[in-house]
């Protein structure tokens, strides 16, 4: 016997009614895991999650993804976008310079070498060397 289910734009219209008023359970679960319950529910998924990479690799899933949703992304983008960059962006700021600090001050303590004329190939020697820094102190920290 077939299973009787409603028809998918049922459910989506039914998704789109009762989730925007479930914002107050979003938050509610939100407000009750701990950062030890995340930190640890996400340790003990690690291996998962690596697993699960290894096998989208495996499957090309990357980019038969990209290609299945075609533009989709540029009118989400454009019609979310905006106003959440604005915001986002504004409340941001002070994780942005806590995490940009660390490499402002590997980039303050290098001294590059002298700077030559447009287009002398010695200026790639100054991209070198903060490049090899800022990689070092990524891998590193």
């Amino acid at each position: 016997m077939a299973i009787k289910i409603k028809s998918a734009s049922e459910i989506a219209a039914k998704y789109a009614r009762v989730t925007p008023g479930r914002s107050g359970d979003y938050e509610d679960g939100i407000q009750a895991t701990s950062p030890s319950d995340y930190v640890n529910a996400t340790t003990v998924a690690e291996p998962n999650y690596e697993r699960g990479v290894t096998q989208g690799i495996a499957r090309k899933a990357f980019g038969k993804g990209v290609r299945k949703a075609g533009d989709k992304w540029r009118d989400k983008s454009l019609k979310h976008g905006p106003s959440r960059y604005m915001t986002g962006t504004g409340d941001a700021a002070p994780d942005y310079e806590a995490g940009y600090a660390p490499y402002r001050e590997v980039i303050s303590g290098l001294t590059l070498p002298p700077r030559g004329p447009a287009g002398d190939p010695k200026n790639i020697e100054r991209v070198r060397v903060v490049s090899e820094a800022l990689r070092k102190a990524k891998v590193s920290s």
